[in-house]
This record gives C-alpha cells, sequence and structure tokens, in this order.
C-alpha cells in the first residue's frame, strides 16, 4: 500500500513537472507582445534551426507557392509577380482568401513565424481588378506636390490592404537622366530634388514616424499600412544609352550626388526595405556590390531594414543568367541582401545556400544578420499579432473617395506646352457648348492605354482592362447636352473637311510597356499617331493630348497644332484630363523632365553644358479655371458700368448748375 502510494505520488510529481514544463514552453518571449523588439528578436533567432533562417530569406512567387510548401521549407515571403492574380477579375475576397491561405501554411510550422506578402503596388494596387489607378511617377513628378504623393501613398496602402497583401515594392526612386529607358515613367523626374521631395509617398504607405524614431529602423503603423520598399539601389535611372539593367557609367560623386539623396531621404522617414537594382555601376552588378550594399547602404546610411534582390536578381549577375547559380548566391548574399526574389526554383535556392553555409563560404554571421532585419521588419509591423488579414477592408478597393484622389492627381500632372498659334490665339479652355466636336486618336477610347504598363498585367494591355474612365467618356459626360461629339480613331481628310467641326481633340500616343521592352532609340509616336495629328490638325483648330511615359518626337508636328497637352500615363480616371481641357480646372503642371527636340540629343538633362531643349525642365503654361475667368470678366463689365453711370452723373450736375446759372 505504502509502495503504490508512493508511486502515486512520484507519478503526481512527474505529471505536475511535465505540465510545467509545457507551461514554460507555452510562454515564448517573442510571441510577447509587451516584450521590447530586439528582446523578442533575440529569443526567436536562439529558437531558429539554420533551416528555418534560410526559409526566411526566400521569397517565391504565388504560383509556386501552397500551405504545404510554405510549411516544410519555412518560406518567409510570397509575392504576385506582375499580371499574377487569384483568378481573372479577382475580387478583394478572393485576394484575402488566398493570402491566408499561404498565411496558415506558415503558421502551423514549429515557430509559427509568419509570412510577409509583397506586390508590385506602383501606381495604386495595379494588380487588382477595380483597383484606383493612379498616375505613374513621372505624372506626379509633374504635380511638384509632395503631399499630394503621400495622400497617394495612403489610399494605395488601403487598397493593397483590402486585399490582404502587406507589403508593397515601391516607390521607385530612380532618377531617370535618359528618356530612352523603358522604367522612365516610373521615375518621378531627372531632377534628384524632385525625386527626393516625393518620397514623401512612403510615410503615406507606411505611416508617420513617431516622435524621435531612430534613424534608419523601419516602420510601420499597423494593420491599415503597409511596408514599403525604395527601388532599385543604385543608379537604375542611370544606364548608358537608357538600356535597361545595363551600366551606370558616373563616378562616386556623381552617384552619391545624383542617385543617392532619395535613398538617404527614404531612410530617414522608416523605409522598410529597399530593392537592389538589375543594373552595374562601372561594371559591378548592383547585386554582387558588396561595397554599396553593405558598406554603404547598411554601414554609412544606418539602414536597418532588409535588403531585397530584384526578380531573379541574383540569377542576373553572370552573364549569361543563370550560367553559376551557387556562385551567384554566394556573391549576392555576402555583398548583403537578404531576402532574395528567387521566385521559382526556391529549391535550388535553399539547397545552395544551405551547402555554401555549411562549408563556411557564407559565414553564419552573414545570414544571422539577414534574418535579424527580416524579424525586424515583421514585428515592427505587427504581423505577428495580426499575421491574418479579414474581410473589413474590402470596400476600399476602388472606394470612390481614391478615385476623386486619382482624379486630382490627373489633373494637376498635366503640362499645357502650347496653347494657341499666337499669344493672342489660346485655344484652352474649350468651350463646352459647340455646334460639332471630333475627337481623334488611338487613345482616346483606351482605358489600358492611358494606365500604361504595370496595369491589371505586367506589360499593360489594350482596351477596358479594368474599371475606370476614358478620355473619349470623360469628353461627353463634360460638354453641354446640345453639343455633339463624333469619335473616328483614325479620320480622313475628307471626313474632317466635310464635317465642318467646331474643334478638335486628338490623343494618341504609345501603348503600354514595362521594364526592356520599353526601351526605344527612336522614341517616336507609333502609326498612326503623327498622321492622325496631321489630318485633323490640318483642317480644323485641334488641342493633341500625348499618352506617353516620357516625352517624345514631337518637333515636327507640333507648328500643326493650336494646343499641346503632356498627359503621360494618367490612370484610370480619365476625367481629370476632362476637367482640365474645359476649364473647370486651370493647367499647373509643370515638365518633370525635359522635352528634346531630337534624339540625337540623349541624353541632355537641365543643367548639362549644351542644353537646347525642345521644352525645358519645369517648363507649363498655366490657364485660370472658366469660372474664375467669367467672374473676372464680371468684374470688368461691373468697372466699367460704374465708370459710365460716373460719367452720366457728372454731366448731369454740369447741366443743372449751367440752367441754374
Amino acid at each position: 500500500m505504502l509502495m503504490a502510494c508512493s508511486q502515486t505520488s512520484l507519478l503526481g510529481l512527474l505529471f505536475l513537472f511535465c505540465w510545467a514544463s509545457i507551461g514554460k514552453a507555452e510562454y515564448m518571449i517573442y510571441k510577447d507582445r509587451h516584450q521590447p523588439v530586439n528582446v523578442r528578436i533575440d529569443d526567436l533567432m536562439k529558437w531558429m534551426t539554420l533551416a528555418e533562417k534560410i526559409g526566411q530569406m526566400t521569397q517565391i512567387e504565388r504560383k509556386v507557392a501552397s500551405a504545404k510548401v510554405m510549411k516544410d521549407y519555412f518560406i518567409g515571403s510570397v509575392l504576385s509577380g506582375g499580371g499574377s492574380v487569384p483568378a481573372p477579375q479577382a475580387s478583394a475576397e478572393e485576394w484575402v482568401n488566398m493570402v491566408n491561405e499561404f498565411q496558415k501554411g506558415s503558421l502551423s510550422t514549429r515557430l509559427g513565424i509568419p509570412m510577409i506578402y509583397g506586390i508590385d503596388a506602383v501606381h495604386g494596387n495595379n494588380n487588382a481588378y477595380k483597383a484606383t489607378i493612379f498616375p505613374h511617377n513621372i505624372g506626379l513628378g509633374a504635380t511638384r506636390d509632395p503631399e499630394l504623393a503621400k495622400k497617394i501613398g495612403e489610399a494605395t496602402a488601403l487598397e493593397v490592404r483590402a486585399t490582404g497583401i502587406q507589403y508593397v515594392f515601391a516607390p521607385c526612386i530612380a532618377v531617370c537622366r535618359d528618356p530612352r529607358w523603358g522604367r522612365c515613367y516610373e521615375s518621378f523626374s531627372e531632377d534628384y530634388q524632385v525625386v527626393r521631395d516625393m518620397t514623401e509617398v512612403i510615410p503615406g504607405l507606411q505611416g508617420d514616424l513617431p516622435a524621435n524614431y531612430s534613424k534608419g529602423v523601419p516602420y510601420v503603423a499597423g494593420k491599415n499600412k503597409v511596408a514599403a520598399c525604395a527601388k532599385h539601389y543604385v543608379g537604375d535611372g542611370g544606364t548608358h544609352d537608357g538600356i535597361n539593367e545595363n551600366n551606370t557609367i558616373i563616378d562616386s560623386h556623381g552617384l552619391l550626388s545624383m542617385h543617392m539623396p532619395a535613398y538617404d531621404i527614404s531612410i530617414i522617414k522608416g523605409v522598410s526595405t529597399v530593392m537592389v537594382s538589375y543594373s552595374s555601376w562601372n561594371g559591378e552588378k548592383m547585386h554582387a556590390n558588396h561595397d554599396l550594399v553593405t558598406g554603404f547602404l547598411k554601414n554609412t546610411l544606418h539602414f536597418r531594414g532588409f535588403v531585397i534582390s530584384d526578380w531573379q536578381g541574383i540569377d542576373r549577375i553572370t552573364t549569361p543568367p543563370g550560367a553559376n547559380y551557387t556562385y551567384s548566391v554566394q556573391a549576392g548574399i555576402n555583398a548583403g541582401i537578404d531576402m532574395v526574389m528567387v521566385p521559382y526554383n526556391y529549391t535550388d535556392f535553399i539547397n545552395d545556400l544551405t551547402s555554401l553555409v555549411q562549408k563556411n563560404i557564407i559565414p553564419m554571421t552573414r545570414i544571422d544578420d539577414a534574418v535579424r532585419r527580416i524579424l525586424l521588419v515583421k514585428f515592427t509591423m505587427g504581423l505577428f499579432e495580426n499575421p491574418l488579414s479579414d474581410l473589413s477592408l474590402v470596400d476600399q478597393l476602388g472606394k470612390k473617395e481614391h478615385r476623386v484622389l486619382a482624379r486630382e492627381a490627373v489633373r494637376k500632372s498635366l503640362v499645357l506646352l502650347k496653347n494657341g498659334k499666337s499669344i493672342n490665339e489660346s485655344l484652352l479652355p474649350l468651350p463646352k457648348k459647340a455646334r460639332k466636336i471630333l475627337v481623334a486618336g488611338s487613345h482616346a477610347d483606351n482605358l489600358g492605354y492611358q494606365c500604361g504598363g504595370w496595369t491589371i498585367e505586367w506589360q499593360g494591355a489594350s482596351g477596358n482592362i479594368t474599371i475606370g474612365t476614358t478620355i473619349l467618356d470623360a469628353i461627353k459626360s463634360t460638354v453641354d447636352p446640345s453639343t455633339t461629339i463624333i469619335y473616328s480613331e483614325n479620320p480622313d481628310a475628307s471626313f474632317v473637311k466635310d464635317n465642318d467641326f467646331s474643334y478638335a481633340i486628338v490623343v494618341v500616343g504609345e501603348p503600354p510597356y514595362t521594364e526592356t521592352a520599353g526601351d526605344s532609340l527612336n522614341l517616336t509616336l507609333p502609326d498612326p499617331g503623327p498622321s492622325t495629328i496631321q489630318t485633323v490638325c490640318s483642317a480644323v483648330k485641334c488641342v493633341v493630348v500625348i499618352i506617353s511615359g516620357r516625352p517624345v518626337v514631337i518637333e515636327p508636328y507640333v507648328p500643326l497644332m493650336d494646343a499641346l497637352v503632356a498627359a503621360w500615363l494618367p490612370g484610370s480616371e480619365g476625367q481629370g484630363v476632362a476637367d482640365v481641357l474645359f476649364g473647370d480646372y486651370g493647367f499647373s503642371g509643370k515638365l518633370p523632365r525635359t522635352w528634346f527636340k531630337s534624339v540625337d540629343q540623349l541624353p541632355m538633362n537641365v543643367g548639362d553644358k549644351h542644353y537646347d531643349p525642345l521644352f525645358p525642365f519645369g517648363f507649363g503654361l498655366t490657364t485660370k479655371p472658366m469660372a474664375t475667368r467669367s467672374s473676372s470678366s464680371a468684374r470688368v463689365v461691373r468697372k466699367e458700368e460704374y465708370c459710365m453711370l460716373s460719367l452720366y452723373l457728372s454731366l448731369l450736375v454740369t447741366w443743372i448748375l449751367f440752367r441754374v446759372s
């Protein structure tokens, strides 16, 4: 009996000991939101195996992701490449459910480290159907309005969170020095100061920094904000002849004074991540440049967020890409890249990186640095506390207030380059009441064209690809009900002459493109744009609206035009174009880059020794809103009436005095 009691007591003590041990195991410091972030990171790092750490450094495309893959390989991040969606015209709910499914796989791992989902939201949440599509950066640069950029960042963050996504590969803070570059529209300006000013989009995306926040530490203010990414580090906009992913030939002073200032201020504003450029600096691939990635970005600028590669960026360290993948992994990670956008062959990356660490070719300290940075972003943005998205923000996608903001951005981005064939013959603003108006051109009734690349598809597309207002529809809704609108995409000369139009609006430009597909050595307007301009503007008063991601060759056609407007890539809210054409608002935009006469002049930027542009950097004619003009005219009339009345009274008094005398 005594032995039985002893055995029972022993079992009880053993049970209590096990229960206490389990209780202790359940409390992990890194899961305690009340602990300081660095304490949480230190604790989590102690628990992590090499496989779990390398998993955190791996970003894969959604097409190869699943809950099982996330769990089995401890994947740290997933992305949607351009056009990669859960389904065609997927709803916000479908996006949220997809992201959550991947997240559940991550949360089911031993340590439950949440993944972070990234997407190219470069002018709104542009992969998502129904999202508000804002003007591309070149148009925002024309506004010279950093506060507007911040508001756009705030709206974009909400529309991205509406789809369950927490991380955006934006903003692009390249300083485009040659419009032949296919990504020039992703740059705010050729002037680094304009680019620097427009980084105000970052606190829009992430939230305003708290007072006395440490420089270089990433910051994201909760569930309605997203982690931002300054890209592409560094010099991507300065490549030789504007060739994408090419070589930027410039000395250290030029690189630091022209291409670096926007990074410095982005880090001060708490940007969470920095993406490395495909390009090279004086022959050295940026993805392998230890001095600039680790030495300058991390050590000199004190950036403490994580550095991410571009899509297959490490593959392109070698020529041809992928020729020696193991070497590429070694060179990229040792340069200071923390997370690799693999995006498909993740097992090759994981196996190669594991082997390189085990062979001491890549030191464990480098792995730990990378993982600490990734975890810092995840902890700071509250991802451990709120890993799963709900449906509370789905109504933010394409929200009316965001479309109103985008329409304002369009208005402010328009640059008036010509208004009348002489000073006394201004055409704009256009009268809303006219007998008959011709609207012509390939871009007048094409939502995809006016949005440009990075819209629904990676390269963009033609037609009604999402929800929005074409410029033609905007014109129709703006003019007087008695005005007849005739649309002909490419009318012949007899049609124009025979119809006796009051005036014409010609909308032409570039088709959508992205990255290398947009590189151009000639920068000519595609056919039939030039012939449409010549046919229409030779026969009737015309305003030409150019839809393009950069200045293009227009000098031969300018004399034919009565008015010329650079509308850049305005996005989904074409009503903003009509607002200004018809005088509800005035023109105020200024050229964010030099408009050349001939491509033979390129590269040519403001401040160059032989600067001879068609329209200089900063140029932009202004007009007053029609209402202001009307009230001004009314004031003139009232003044004239007052003068006539005074004269009459004076004469009357003189006559009375004459009679009395």
